[in-house]
């Protein structure tokens, strides 16, 4: 019995451990790609989806934008937060990234900063790195604080 329990500790420890330096070339391409991405530029692969900050769900680049502008939201500003990057690969072609990002949007003409937390899923093809999913959720910074650096 005691054995079993050691066993069973052993191999929860070894799943629940971060592989934060496996496929160094493919973080850094995503760490670029995060950093200076370009108003207007896209980076949204063909099958892209998204869920918006009320549930909604687009299911292209386009629908997402349809959405911005029914929502009369414009954004002035997006700005990663350092520190408050993520990164997972998987198998050298699947990222998973985590980060934070603050937002400066027009929302029916009145200015709003904010603070973002990210969800994003990237593939990559032949082409490289293109977006499929992404989601974000506005940080509530009275019950989580955000230290910028």
């Amino acid at each position: 019995m005691f054995t079993l329990i050691l066993l069973i500790a052993g191999t929860c420890t070894v799943f629940a451990q971060v592989d934060t330096t496996s496929y160094p070339k493919e973080r850094q391409e995503i760490r670029e790609l995060l950093r200076h991405q370009k108003t207007g530029s896209l980076i949204d692969c063909d099958d892209f989806i998204a869920v918006g900050p009320k549930g909604d769900i687009s299911f292209s680049h386009q629908e997402w934008v349809e959405v911005q502008k029914k929502e009369k939201l414009v954004f002035k500003s997006v700005q990663p937060v350092p520190g408050n990057e993520f990164i997972r690969i998987y198998e050298g072609s699947v990222a998973v990234v985590n980060f934070l990002i603050d937002v400066k949007l027009i929302v029916g003409g009145q200015d709003i900063n904010i603070k973002v937390r990210r969800l994003e899923v990237y593939h990559k093809s032949t082409n490289g790195w293109c977006r499929v999913a992404g989601q974000g959720t506005e940080v509530d910074e009275k019950m989580f604080p955000v230290n910028s650096k």
